[in-house]
């Protein structure tokens, strides 16, 4: 029986250039526009956006791999202060502000109380299998999301091995390469984990990863301007 998994996508950083740049209100690109119209944008194309090469390769990883239960997504997004939400749900301009205003610490209730809440039900409709994991794809060097998941997934919380000792971009480019190999990668329980390490050998460059990064959702990338460097996510 294949064991039932579901993804956890640590959101990217809505207060950083890239989150500034597209909340500006004389922003006149495509996904500026929809951010300030009634129809709104998606949240994995906006932290797409937002994040760069990292989110981008979460999202396209978590997609080709989750393998939820029925009727449950296979694919969340961890938010600072909405819990857990899907990719493609809507999302607007006020919204993003108020995520920018909110710290992604356990020790904030806005952030911990909402988070913990959808967790709890997410446990609850996933121990209708016998065998799940939920796998963390976002930084496990500190605990701002290990420490309240882990209380509630205990054991089932998971992570990629290969992330311990890579930084953001390194993550992102070795979850697309993957997803253009079909090679899943292989996953350890985060609780008692060595979480950190020496920095593995950089990965051979390959083309066509920036390329594949932009059309790995909706149309984050698309028609964007250009920013002299990418923004760090949140990790």
């Amino acid at each position: 029986m294949m064991t039932a998994r579901v993804f956890l996508l640590s959101p990217a950083h809505c207060g950083g250039e890239r989150a500034r740049l597209v909340l500006r209100e004389q922003a006149r690109f495509d996904l500026a526009r929809r951010l300030r119209s009634r129809q709104g944008a998606s949240l994995g194309e906006v932290f797409s956006f937002m994040s760069g090469l990292y989110f981008r390769g979460k999202l396209a990883y978590a997609l080709s791999f989750a393998h939820p239960p029925s009727g449950l997504d296979g694919t969340l997004v961890i938010t600072p202060c909405q819990g857990l939400r899907p990719p493609a749900v809507q999302v607007g301009a006020p919204l993003l502000r108020r995520y920018g205003r909110v710290d992604i610490d356990p020790a904030d209730p806005r952030y911990r109380r909402p988070l913990v809440r959808d967790a709890h039900a997410l446990a609850a409709a996933l121990d209708r299998v016998a065998a799940w994991q939920v796998v963390l794809l976002g930084s496990v060097a500190s605990g701002k999301y290990i420490e309240p998941l882990a209380e509630v997934f205990g054991e089932r919380l998971v992570f990629p091995a290969e992330f311990v000792g890579r930084g953001d971009m390194s993550r992102g480019g070795l979850l697309l390469r993957c997803v253009a190999d079909g090679r899943e990668l292989d996953y350890v329980p985060l609780v008692g984990a060595r979480r950190h390490g020496p920095r593995p050998a950089k990965l051979t460059p390959r083309r066509g990863i920036l390329t594949s990064a932009g059309q790995a959702y909706g149309r984050g990338g698309d028609a964007t301007p250009q920013v002299h460097r990418v923004s760090a996510s949140c990790g």
